[in-house]
């Protein structure tokens, strides 16, 4: 079926009270491992492609094509979204190949900076039907930011909300980006406060080191879109490790990639019944 937006699955789950699953793609095998999760599962999904993940490759469009192509082909309905995106240069080359949603990343800059940087980019992409995320001040953890500790402040993110016109918002609530153990404790009682008084959908980001428990307790306080990578590229490495492990003599990377996809997938699947989309 046609690519959905994101507006289309965020806004469902918002109305819904359960989380907007978007797990980020490194490559081919993972986009075809959440696209054959969310189908067995029957529920949509976001693929998210980061600025890293497009550096990686040397460029977006490789990678997203394949990406559209196999979301295209989905029949549960999936939307492909930049994630992260710091400059606009790569958001207009993502808007300009048919992408429909955006992260705008400025928030290493100084609050002002930040409002204006997401204002203009935000402004130029609503004039061309696109949806817009962006981020009030660094969630923990990723390139030696702020600590987990760092909390969004309710007024504060209220004023870049009306000075941005953004259509959602990452917070901080007590997730940190690229954690390996799932221990982090949210603030949920932040995440109520941020949804009774924010207009637009709430996204946590660091995800993967939120537990099952933790996941369920956030989208009922209110958070809505759920980013997931680093537990998913665990979970990937992790397969390939034991496989290598058991069969050194292995030359063929089919005989371990595709083992690896599949326990994404499978984990995938699993974290869509956490989230409420679908049955655990």
């Amino acid at each position: 079926m046609p690519l959905v937006s994101t507006a289309s699955i965020v806004d469902a789950a918002r109305a819904s009270g359960v989380g907007a699953p978007a797990f980020n793609v490194l490559h081919l095998e993972t986009a075809e491992a959440l696209v054959a999760a969310s189908e067995r599962a029957g529920v949509p999904l976001i693929l998210q492609i980061s600025e890293n993940c497009v550096r990686y490759h040397g460029g977006l469009l490789p990678l997203l094509r394949a990406t559209q192509a196999l979301a295209e082909q989905s029949r549960t309905g999936i939307s492909v979204h930049l994630d992260h995106i710091t400059g606009g240069g790569l958001v207009r080359e993502g808007v300009e190949a048919g992408v429909r949603s955006v992260m705008i990343d400025a928030s290493a800059l100084p609050y002002e900076e930040n409002v204006a940087a997401t204002a203009e980019l935000t402004a130029w992409c609503h004039s061309r039907q696109v949806y817009v995320e962006a981020e009030l001040g660094e969630v923990g953890g990723k390139d030696g930011v702020h600590a987990p500790g760092a909390r969004t402040d309710p007024e504060e993110a209220c004023a870049f909300v009306g000075a941005t016109e953004v259509d959602a918002l990452a917070v901080a609530v007590g997730s940190s980006h690229a954690m390996r153990e799932r221990t982090a404790v949210l603030d949920k009682e932040l995440i109520r406060e941020l949804r009774e008084r924010l207009p637009v959908p709430l996204v946590l980001h660091g995800s993967s080191g939120v537990p099952d428990e933790e996941l369920r307790a956030a989208v009922a306080a209110g958070m809505t879109k759920i980013n997931i990578s680093t537990h998913l590229v665990s979970v990937f490495t992790g397969e390939v490790r034991r496989i290598l492990g058991e069969r050194p003599e292995l030359v063929d990377s089919r005989k371990y990639a595709g083992p690896a996809r599949e326990a994404v997938s499978r984990e995938a699947e699993r974290l869509l019944g956490v989230l409420g989309t679908a049955s655990p």
